[in-house]
């Protein structure tokens, strides 16, 4: 294996693990949602401030004016994705909310399609129904550790409001070609500091230990450290083994989920995030039929 690859598939895996972890800090922290966002942005940024001028990215005209508002309406689509991701963790449970997430993909492409044109092929419609049919097994069945039936529904419709403003912002940043994924992200956290900032508790941090330190953890580890791994990683990759390495994350997710809260998936959910996965694996890999006739030609 190229050391290049090596490296990357490293700082991918480690940047899908931290990930797995994030629900497991939110939960911790004891927190309202806002202000975990909120100083999640405010810890993200001191990181991604000092790596950004480290690597240069602070001089002047590294990103235009154009690019610079596409950023913050992206970070405006990104911290709203955050708020209703970890609002969906306490509703549905994190291995729920985040295999929920994991259609983004999906309305990635329905996104594409309606505003950049793209085609909707027959392969990612096979795919879309699967991953549709896993949403349906997953809402269809809850057992008593995701609490009662509207909170579990309104957990996933917080997960799947998530899922749509990521792909909204992975839409967006489809346009930011050329222009520093770090300085994007440090945009990013910087406009959610000034979005949150009238509605979250920042008069001060909270006192106890386990909080303080759970709220530290996601703004230096989950978003200053996770962006540079996973940017590198991007970097090194190949487009496939990057699709390819980002399940460690929703798997990651359930096991935390069931080690730390012991929250157990019923079959018919675990049913649901598979088929989910799945789908989200075939499509991003390219996975379809081949014909017999094709098959014996190779």
């Amino acid at each position: 294996m190229d050391n290049s690859i090596r490296r990357g598939s490293t700082e991918m895996i480690a940047a899908m693990l931290i990930s797995g972890t994030i629900g497991w800090f939110v939960l911790v922290s004891g927190q309202p949602v806002l202000d975990v966002v909120f100083w999640r942005c405010v810890f993200g940024a001191a990181t991604l401030l000092v790596v950004c001028a480290a690597l240069g990215f602070l001089k002047p005209h590294v990103i235009g004016r154009t690019a610079f508002l596409l950023a913050v309406v992206s970070g405006v689509a990104i911290v709203g994705n955050w708020v209703l991701l970890f609002a969906s963790y306490s509703r549905a449970s994190i291995a729920i909310g985040t295999a929920v997430y994991n259609v983004q993909p999906f309305m990635l492409v329905g996104l594409a399609a309606v505003f950049l044109g793209e085609k909707i092929t027959v392969p990612k419609l096979f795919w879309l129904s699967l991953a549709f049919a896993g949403m349906l097994a997953i809402v269809s069945a809850h057992g008593s550790d995701q609490g009662s039936g509207s909170e579990y529904l309104l957990g996933i419709a917080l997960a799947l409001g998530a899922a749509l403003l990521y792909a909204v912002a992975a839409l967006i940043i489809k346009r930011l070609s050329g222009t520093p994924p770090h300085l994007i992200a440090l945009i990013q956290v910087c406009t959610g500091i000034l979005l949150l900032a009238p509605w979250a508790n920042v008069e001060g941090l909270p006192k106890e230990t386990g909080a303080l330190a759970s709220l530290l953890t996601l703004g230096m580890v989950h978003t200053g450290l996770m962006y540079v791994l996973l940017y590198s990683a991007i970097q090194r990759l190949p487009t496939a083994l990057t699709g390819a390495l980002s399940f460690v994350y929703p798997i990651a997710a359930i096991l935390v989920d069931w080690v730390a809260f012991g929250h157990r998936l019923a079959p018919l959910q675990w049913l649901g995030v598979a088929l989910i996965l799945v789908a989200a694996a075939g499509m991003q890999q390219g996975w379809w039929f081949r014909s017999a006739r094709v098959a014996v030609k190779e």
